[in-house]
């Protein structure tokens, strides 16, 4: 069986470290014969999480195809830029909006309890996002998700990236590798 694996870069800026990161991601993946899907949350824009919206509207309906995604693959990789040593309000808005979903098509379904993750991080900062993935890997503990221990932190990531878009540290695309490697084995 084909294992299917959905990378969601946690950014939708123009040239992002984290975009580039979940580029490479994928190739990895796909190196371990993985079916994924790549996808920008530009693609499924949401409202900014308020109760009163979700009781008088509902669910948006990009949080529930995401959701569907989330359902559809084995696991995620979610490349998390640090905003203020935390996650970035893109990313933490569509997990907010998600994590309320209760049902997918008739059948109970919480997605991100069945969840199964990896995280990294890029970050043109000498820590390369750690204080940022300790926040995102708290939440989706939290919220029930199986969080594997290994991540990928790429520091400098201005200059981390090459002209093909892969990792340029020796050292960074062996934690990539890693990391994605032990994904693809948890992944249901």
């Amino acid at each position: 069986m084909i294992k299917k694996i959905l990378v969601i870069p946690g950014s939708n800026r123009s040239g992002s470290h984290n975009v580039k990161l979940a580029a490479a991601a994928a190739k990895e993946f796909a190196l371990l014969g993985a079916d994924v899907t790549r996808i920008s949350l530009l693609d499924y824009p949401l409202p900014l999480y308020d109760e009163d919206l979700k009781s008088n509207d509902g669910i948006p309906k990009n949080a529930s195809k995401i959701a569907s995604l989330i359902a559809l693959h084995d696991g995620v990789f979610i490349a998390s830029p640090e905003y203020n040593a935390s996650v970035s309000p893109l990313l933490k808005n569509m997990i907010d909006w998600v994590s309320v979903i209760r049902e997918i098509d008739g059948r109970a379904f919480a997605p991100w309890k069945e969840a199964t993750l990896a995280l990294g991080a890029a970050s043109p900062g000498n820590l390369g996002g750690v204080r940022g993935l300790n926040h995102l890997r708290s939440i989706m503990v939290s919220i029930g998700s199986l969080v594997i221990s290994e991540q990928v932190l790429v520091p400098k990531a201005g200059t981390a990236f090459g002209e093909d878009g892969s990792i340029s540290s020796e050292r960074t695309a062996k934690s990539l590798s890693n990391t994605c490697r032990s994904l693809f084995r948890a992944s249901a």
